[in-house]
């Protein structure tokens, strides 16, 4: 299932190429100020025409264009007379398809590379001669189309950008996505609002007033359900439609047994206390806990607990719907707090392979009763924090550090049982504590803390030997989740969470750091 697109927002379509950067580029046009959206480049013209987009960007990706089995376009999408961008493989496939030629010139370009801007022009008006930018090739275009002029060069690349503004079309053969070119932001915000004479007006107001009328439209004058988790996305999603229907929002907060130590407590004041919406708490502990027993398979894992939540939630809806009046309609809508990599990650969004099933996409039953309610789902973290802040949430809510609906049972690798929640609670509580001790808030997306459940070390405490599991640190900085770095934790901060969790928490006795980025690794470990 696709994102819904906003009624008064007609989105720029980013082509995936098989590109590491789609997501990447779709999130610098919206920062560019116009909503975007990723979809598969084995999309049918048609597709494109249903979308009624406003520009097309095609993204970059491993192929040459003339190899056997290359990704193609549909031809007529070049056809459409929609403005178009293309990027590295893009622009290539742009230059193939509009009649200029592409080789193999033996001149490879990887990283930081210097570009040289010849002449005046719409694409790279503003910018200086000489510039930096972050090539990945070894095709180039040879030769532009006819009527494209050629606008930029570098070493490897005497065509390195073309535009043809009477036709609204431009093309570079670098990464104008990435932060290592140093004017990609630039030559983008160029394309879309000078060659494509598109006005910026994606913001967090217009996103808030679409949202509510299309929750309004879709809801009408029925009850809904909120599954609140606690987590920016829910309560987030909580606000819009609370501003949309009011006192028709119920929130239901399912205590899983996967929480965090004392966050049953926080969600619950600092949810109530800031937004007034009626909230339910369901204690659902045993029924988690008892279906995860003996899985150790993190797909089965999320697949099971997005199953016992939405059976939690009937059972919620149908105990509120018999305390209203025994003639009241069931509760047909529950609303999720969905974003886009959830969708994207579990298989949706632009023909994407499945990563991860999230229990609140690819991890819901079969059966499933409800229609949802997913205001968030065509938006990245970063959007849904500001759409927060625009709704008033107080930061305590806004900028706290994302927290899987799945919780601790997929930071435990192996079988999850009581006991192993009750370490790992304790060793995440102090992590956290000496974390926010050391002012490292702000400067970490996450820190996940994961139980190597099904792994034992030899180790010696007091004298004696230990035969106990690793707790691993996952310490991460990222925009949106589509990718990730991890943070580095002064040593004096990591020494202390170490010493404290190896001395206070019992069947732990080895603390091990995770450097590494997403790509390859995932967030999550599972």
């Amino acid at each position: 299932m696709q994102p819904s697109i906003p009624t008064a927002s007609r989105p720029v379509l980013v082509v995936d190429f098989g590109a590491q950067y789609a997501q990447l580029i779709a999130r610098r046009v919206r920062e560019a100020g116009l909503f975007s959206e990723v979809i598969p480049h084995t999309a049918p013209a048609q597709d494109f025409v249903d979308r009624n987009p406003v520009a097309i960007v095609l993204s970059g990706g491993p192929s040459s264009v003339y190899a056997e089995g290359a990704p193609r376009l549909d031809p007529e999408v070049f056809e459409l007379g929609v403005p178009m961008f293309g990027i590295c493989y893009g622009f290539q496939s742009m230059a193939h398809n509009l009649g200029g030629k592409v080789a193999h010139t033996g001149s490879r370009e990887y990283g930081s590379t210097p570009l040289t801007v010849a002449g005046s022009s719409q694409l790279l008006d503003g910018q200086p001669e000489n510039q930096t930018v972050w090539m990945s090739h070894s095709d180039s275009v040879a030769e532009a189309p006819e009527g494209f002029t050629v606008v930029a060069s570098t070493p490897g690349a005497p065509v390195a950008a073309f535009e043809c503004a009477e036709r609204k079309l431009a093309g570079v053969q670098w990464h104008p996505e990435v932060l290592h070119s140093e004017y990609g932001q630039a030559t983008l915000e160029n394309f879309l609002h000078s060659i494509a004479s598109l006005e910026p007006t994606w913001t967090a107001g217009n996103v808030i007033d679409e949202q509510v009328e299309l929750i309004r439209q879709q809801v009408g004058d029925k009850q809904v359900i909120c599954a609140l988790s606690g987590g920016v996305d829910s309560a987030v999603a909580a606000a819009l439609v609370h501003k949309a229907v009011g006192d028709q929002l119920t929130c239901v907060f399912v205590d899983h047994g996967l929480l965090r130590k004392d966050e049953r407590k926080q969600v619950e004041q600092d949810y109530v206390a800031s937004t007034g919406v009626r909230l339910v708490t369901v204690d659902a502990a045993d029924q988690f806990v008892n279906e995860l027993a003996g899985v150790t398979d993190p797909e089965t894992k999320r697949k099971i607990i997005g199953r016992e939540f939405i059976r939690v939630f009937e059972t919620a809806a149908a105990d509120l719907v018999a305390q209203s009046r025994n003639d009241a309609e069931p509760i047909e809508f529950l609303v999720q707090g969905t974003l886009y990599p959830d969708v994207v990650e579990s298989g949706g969004g632009s023909g994407t392979a499945n990563i991860k099933s999230h229990h609140n996409v690819g991890g819901l039953p079969e059966d499933l009763q409800f229609k949802l309610v997913e205001p968030l789902r065509a938006l990245f973290k970063d959007e849904v924090r500001e759409i927060g802040r625009e709704l008033g949430l107080p930061e305590v809510i806004v900028g706290r550090q994302p927290f899987p609906g799945p919780g601790l049972g997929i930071r435990i690798i192996g079988e999850v049982t009581r006991d192993r929640l009750d370490v790992l609670r304790e060793a995440d509580a102090i992590a956290r504590e000496e974390l926010t001790r050391a002012g490292l808030d702000d400067s970490i997306w996450q820190c996940p803390v994961v139980l190597l459940a099904d792994v034992r070390s030899v180790g010696v405490q007091g004298d004696g030997r230990t035969y106990g599991h690793p707790i691993v640190l996952r310490p991460v900085s990222s925009e949106d989740a589509m990718t990730a770095d991890w943070t580095h934790v002064p040593y004096d901060v990591l020494s202390t969470i170490s010493n404290r969790i190896t001395n206070e928490v019992d069947e732990i006795n080895r603390v091990v750091l995770d450097i590494t980025s997403k790509p390859p690794g995932t967030i999550e470990w599972e």
